[in-house]
């Protein structure tokens, strides 16, 4: 017999978030974008007091990652995040009161051309899954998978030259929810 879930949130400001949660990149890599979005709920309103974690590939396409994404003081015990030198391939970044977001990151490989994103929102019995990809990785296998209308929800949309956007829509009718994925 399984116990039922209990809603995920809502998410505390003296926990959470952590410093530089959403600087993945090491300071001034000339590779770096930004992938910025809002979350919205089923009604298409913004979602104020979500989290999101990301996680990637390095551009190299290793995927060990570095150890500081979520490195302590050992005397304090506050959080420091990064170092701003190592890229860790992970960040955490919470929604502000317009349901926004933003991570700084370095471009992910060709063969693992996205981000993967957790989301943790008031109202979800559990996280969600799924994929930033960025322009022109049509042939991903996942991507290829899906109806052209859905497939749309998981690429993100560039804006200018190192800056692109990710909305998310946790419900929706017909092409508006992002596609979210199922692990087993």
């Amino acid at each position: 017999m399984t116990t039922p879930s209990q809603t995920v949130g809502p998410f505390y400001g003296y926990a959470l978030p952590f410093a530089k949660g959403g600087e993945i990149a090491p300071a001034g890599d000339p590779r770096t974008l930004t992938v910025h979005g809002v979350v919205r709920d089923g009604e298409g309103a913004p979602v104020p007091d979500a989290l999101l974690e990301f996680w990637q590939s390095a551009p190299d396409g290793s995927r060990a990652g570095a150890p500081g994404s979520l490195r302590r003081d050992p005397v304090t015990g506050a959080v420091l995040g990064r170092d701003g030198v190592e890229f860790t391939g992970f960040g955490r970044v919470p929604t502000d009161a317009d349901g926004h977001y933003a991570v700084r990151t370095l471009p992910p490989p060709d063969d693992a051309p996205y981000l993967c994103v957790a989301v943790f929102a008031r109202g979800l019995l559990h996280h969600l899954y799924t994929r930033a990809y960025l322009p022109g990785h049509q042939d991903d296998a996942l991507l290829a998978a899906l109806p052209e209308d859905r497939r749309a929800t998981l690429i993100a949309r560039q804006e200018r030259a190192g800056v692109h956007r990710f909305d998310i829509r946790i419900q929706g009718g017909g092409a508006e929810e992002t596609v979210f994925l199922e692990f087993h």
